[in-house]
This record gives C-alpha cells, structure tokens and sequence, in this order.
C-alpha cells in the first residue's frame, strides 16, 4: 500500500509499505476519504512540534480524519462487519482511565495512548489499521467524506458549541471561517443560533462562509464593531476557531454582556488588557474546548440526517494519495475550504 509521511520543513513523503493485518480487536479499513486537519499543517508538516507529547509526531503514516469500509476483522472484533462504513475516532486510548471510560480518550495520559497520524498511522493511505472501539458506524446518508469532515474538524465545533449550550436563543460569532469555523457556522445554526457572523483576514474564506450558509455575514478582523452592529450589540456567543491571540481577543470582544466565549483554536496567547473591565464587570464566561468525546461523534454522526447536513459541503478540493504534495501546500496557504485525499 502507499502511505503519507510528514518529515517536517513543509515537504510530503510516499512510501511503499506491506499491508497491515488486523490484530486483536482492530479492523482493517480500505481508506474512502481522509482529510487535512488545521493541527497537520501547524504542528507537523510545516515543523514538528517539540514539547508537547500529545502532539509528538512519531514518524507515522499522518492524517488523523479518516473514513473507510471495513474489508477485514481482527480475532476478538465483535461489533463490525466486512462492509461496514466507518470514520475513525483519532485518539486511540488505554481504555481503562476515567476519561476513556467517558469517551474523552483525547484527555488519556496514559502511555498507551496513541493518535492516529500522530503516534500511529493514520488515514493517508490506501489501507488503515483501526482499533474497533475507535470506529464510528456511518449511516447511509452520511457519505465518506463527510465521516472524515465529523472525525475531527466537526467533531470539535460540536463540541465547543454544545458545551457554550447554543440554541435558539442565540446569536453567534465565528472567529476564524476555516474548516472548523465553516463547521462551528452551519453546525450552530442547526442548534438554532440567528443570526450568526464570522471573521476571517482572508476575503476567500469569507466569500464562502457566506456561499455556505456558514454565516449570515463575514467581516474581516478590523471590523469587529461592524461584526457587533450584525448581531445587534454583540453575540451571546463566539468561538475561536482562529487559535490567535488576536482572534480570541476579538473573540471576547464580539459577545455582549454575560456572553461566552468558547476556544477550539489550538495556540497560544490570550491577551486582556484589562480584566475588570473586559470580563469581570460583563461577567463574560470563557470555556475552553479540546476535540470531542466518542459519544458526542456518534451523537452528531446519528444527527446529520435529522439535519440534512452534509459535513462534505465544506471540502473544496479533492485529490489522489500520489497528489498529497499538492493538497498539503493548497491547505497551507489558508485560503480554501476542506482538502481531502481520496483513492
């Protein structure tokens, strides 16, 4: 089989490699779509990230936001089929520690934990060796790209929004109209969020926001009062999407009085210039949020065709595993939607 590989200094690798068979409890996935994930380009492709072990490249085939069918079973794998269609949960836990028990296994410390893409191969490849716990069933409505747009990118914005508690009670800033901003837009409105807004330096992405029902209105970064003024006042709740410090600065300052502000965007930096003023007399609540649980994948996976909500709407370009050089430099530039690699 062909995998991708990741050497670091914005360069892609094919390789040949022996295909992989199921060993106990794992399943073998013909690969139907993986695509690139924000987190590939910042901590892996353009440099390897040093210091944080969960993010600790191992020199594995990448992509960690696959979907595949199942064309054979490990000994002990009970609950799928050959045949059966499937995204992939990108952390593989111990199993067994309190986070793993309630399905965060992105919060497992333990050694065994490994992301796929990361610390095992992942989804750039022709095959995929997944553990079966990991593997969530897609319904017929749900296509394969769209498990690879919910496998990571949509899981994180339903997971941000969800614990901001959005509904229809609310208007919504998005900072940051990236894949995970395109997902937190048409992801919030579904929860009922009007009007929703979005900001975003690149006149591109913000063009498509718009083109897809992301967002009512997008605006770039020095327009945050015209931001506000869409949202009479300010928004009930805003994510970060963007990981910057200006984004979340700007983040803060889109939501009204008692409003809540959500961080997805990995990064560092968060800078208040004055805290009394800025959130403690608006009594601003700010929620942090990393990736999703396996129950709240499942949760949107089962949700989409109540939804009519196709995740694959963002994805704007496709290309072949041979063209991953391609896909991995259109993704850097940050200016397009989704990029996938299928067969």
């Amino acid at each position: 089989m062909r995998g991708v590989f990741l050497p670091g200094d914005s360069t892609v690798d094919l390789r040949e490699l022996p295909d992989p068979e199921p060993g106990p409890g794992q399943v073998l996935l013909a690969m139907r779509a993986s695509t690139i994930c924000g987190s590939d380009i910042r901590a892996i492709y353009r440099e390897h990230v040093q210091g944080d072990p969960a993010e600790m490249y191992q020199g594995v085939v990448a992509g960690h936001e696959p979907a595949g069918e199942v064309v054979a079973l490990g000994p002990g794998a009970i609950r799928l089929r050959v045949g059966d269609r499937v995204c992939v949960y990108h952390i593989s836990g111990c199993g067994q520690c309190d986070d793993c028990v309630r399905g965060y296994q992105i919060s497992c410390t333990s050694p065994q934990r490994a992301a796929y893409g990361w610390q095992r191969d992942g989804g750039h490849a022709d095959l995929i060796l997944a553990q079966e716990r990991d593997c969530v069933v897609l319904p017929d409505f749900v296509t394969y790209l769209d498990g690879a747009c919910v496998a990571c990118g949509f899981g994180t914005a339903y997971e941000g929004l969800i614990r901001a508690q959005v509904s229809g009670r609310d208007a919504l800033a998005v900072v940051g109209l990236g894949p995970v901003g395109l997902a937190a837009g048409l992801l919030g409105g579904k929860l009922g969020a009007v009007p929703r807004v979005g900001l975003d330096p690149s006149p591109e992405r913000r063009e498509l926001a718009v083109r897809l029902g992301a967002v009512d209105a997008a605006f770039a970064p020095d327009e945050v009062d015209a931001a506000r003024a869409a949202v009479d006042g300010g928004a009930h709740v805003a994510i970060d999407c963007s990981g910057s410090e200006s984004g979340r600065g700007a983040a803060i300052a889109l939501v009204r009085e008692r409003g809540r502000v959500v961080l997805v965007g990995e990064g560092n930096g968060l800078r208040v210039p004055e805290v009394s003023p800025t959130l403690i007399h608006p009594s601003i609540t700010i929620l942090g949020s990393w990736v999703t649980s396996l129950e709240h994948m499942r949760e949107l996976v089962s949700r989409l065709p109540v939804w009519n909500l196709h995740p694959e709407v963002i994805v704007s370009d496709t290309f072949a595993i041979a063209e991953a050089g391609a896909a991995y430099q259109l993704a850097d530039a940050g200016r397009s939607g989704k990029i996938a690699l299928v067969p």
